[in-house]
């Protein structure tokens, strides 16, 4: 179990929250793991020849990533294609989780 905690800012407004990786399972060539946080949730990653990727099937959603600590690109990534609190708490989540796994 993997601890950690978003931050947003909108405006002036800063708002936290907390989330935590409740399940962490390697297949060999991509990982899963599941979120509980303002919402719960399933994400895929892994690696193709054009980069890291991350995929939501509860959303029925995936795009690219940078490496997985890079919260600005993964978040701004995130929010083309989920809302925006939940964009934000996976980008924390695959920073919370890149020491864990070997994506090469």
């Amino acid at each position: 179990m993997l601890k950690f905690e978003c931050t947003m800012k909108t405006g002036k407004k800063i708002e936290n929250w907390s989330g935590m990786i409740t399940k962490l399972t390697g297949f060999g060539s991509h990982y899963e793991f599941k979120i509980e946080s303002r919402s719960g949730f399933i994400v895929v990653i892994g690696k193709t020849s054009n980069g890291n990727f991350a995929c939501i099937p509860d959303y029925d959603v995936g795009c690219y990533l940078s490496n997985l600590n890079d919260l600005f690109w993964n978040s701004e990534r995130l929010r083309e294609i989920m809302n925006k609190v939940d964009a934000i708490t996976v980008a924390h989540a695959l920073q919370a989780v890149a020491g864990h796994i070997d994506l090469n």
